[in-house]
């Protein structure tokens, strides 16, 4: 009987290699064959052996190197084939990642699959910027949604942000001036504080802060591109923030 080898779903982080797990670490540099998407750090995947085979599904908002279901069937066939797949993905794989879809296809067709958690964007680039998602005098409440999707106006994100909560906007660039009408539509104040974070865990990261209601001046203004998150809500103009943004400016 054929080896089948097995697909591993592994987070790659927020893009600093320091930020990868041990084990992360271990598959990368033992691997035969990296799937990776365009949000991993090119040092991250220096780390691989030079025979391993590097396969770059990068997706963009207009542009899709390959469909998910083509990917799917990549991992798959690599499997099948006998090789074990490192499944690269920036952030963590279960988190706005697609990881889900790519492990239900794998187990329909009996490869065996892992994953391998990694640091979030959100969690990874709230720490690079010294924002706490949640702080005991302004949120008790995170919450993650994307900002582009099929039917992001009929979307319902009603409560998610405001007093007391905290809202983290992955892939929202692009939309931001979409997501700023919507938010403030369900009656978020105009001049609720939020962070954009752009390349976080990166020398090359910004942190940009303003209000709500300059949401869409402030990305195009500073030419923001992705990767970048959006973090919504009054821990984003604590103290704290104000400190790291103040040290930021002067590095």
């Amino acid at each position: 009987m054929a080896k089948v080898g097995t697909v591993f779903l592994v987070g790659a982080g927020p893009g600093d290699p320091d930020l990868l797990t041990l084990r992360a670490a271990r598959l990368i540099e033992g691997a035969q064959i990296v799937v990776h998407d365009g949000l991993v750090d090119p040092l991250i995947l220096a780390m691989a052996n030079p025979g391993a085979e590097l396969v770059s599904v990068a997706k963009s908002r207009a542009r899709h190197t390959l469909p998910q279901a083509a990917i799917n069937a990549l991992l798959v066939r690599e499997a099948l084939a006998g090789r074990d797949v490192v499944r690269l993905k920036g952030g963590d794989p279960l988190v706005f990642g697609r990881g889900g879809e790519e492990a239900e296809a794998c187990r329909a067709a009996g490869v065996p699959v892992q994953i391998v958690p990694g640091i979030s964007a959100a969690n990874g680039a709230a720490a690079a910027a010294q924002i706490a998602l949640t702080h005991r005098d302004a949120s008790s409440v995170v919450s993650f949604v994307a900002g582009q999707c099929k039917g992001l106006s009929e979307q319902d994100w009603a409560g998610l942000a405001g007093k007391g909560r905290t809202l983290v906007i992955y892939m929202g660039v692009k939309t931001a001036p979409q997501i700023a009408e919507k938010l403030m539509a369900d009656g978020l104040a105009p001049d609720m504080p939020l962070a954009v974070i752009e390349k976080a865990a990166r020398p090359q990261m910004r942190v940009l802060r303003g209000p709500l209601a300059a949401l869409p001046d402030l990305v195009a203004r500073e030419r923001v591109k992705s990767p970048a998150l959006i973090v919504i809500g009054e821990v984003t103009a604590r103290e704290d923030a104000a400190v790291a943004a103040l040290v930021e400016a002067h590095a």
